[in-house]
């Protein structure tokens, strides 16, 4: 019988923990998805363009090793950037990021060796679907 009540007050004591863990946990996850949601709130969205001559001629392969390099780059530098997407065309590459500010943009250039014509902050977005609303 002593060792059934030592048994449960163990096993009480630890689900007492685990829970008390939990919420810690809980809350500790809560504050880093504030501290996100806070940073995308601060962060604008920017079109980059790079004259890459015959950009449009480069093989799957290679836009892979692009993608690799620019990746590495952006994990280097933390989540104040972030690359939405790139359009490839015949001899320009137009980029789509988000970013707290345009240094930030320019200094992945740099580490990436990736060219940089122009930097334009978005100021809106429109589709077809505009027209509907």
């Amino acid at each position: 019988m002593k060792t059934k009540i030592t048994f449960c007050t163990i096993l009480i004591g630890l689900l007492m923990c685990f829970t008390a863990f939990s919420q810690d946990q809980a809350a500790i996850k809560a504050e880093m998805n504030k501290d996100m949601m806070d940073k995308k709130e601060t962060m604008k969205t920017y079109v980059i363009e790079r004259e890459i001559p015959e950009a449009g001629k480069l093989s799957p392969e290679e836009l892979k090793g692009i993608s690799k390099s620019s990746n590495a780059v952006l994990e280097e530098m933390g989540p104040g950037i972030q690359w939405l997407h790139s359009y490839v065309t015949d001899n320009k590459v137009y980029c789509v990021y988000r970013a707290e500010n345009e240094e930030l943009l320019k200094e992945h250039a740099r580490k990436g060796g990736f060219p940089v014509n122009a930097i334009s902050e978005m100021a809106n977005k429109i589709s077809p679907d505009t027209a509907k609303d």
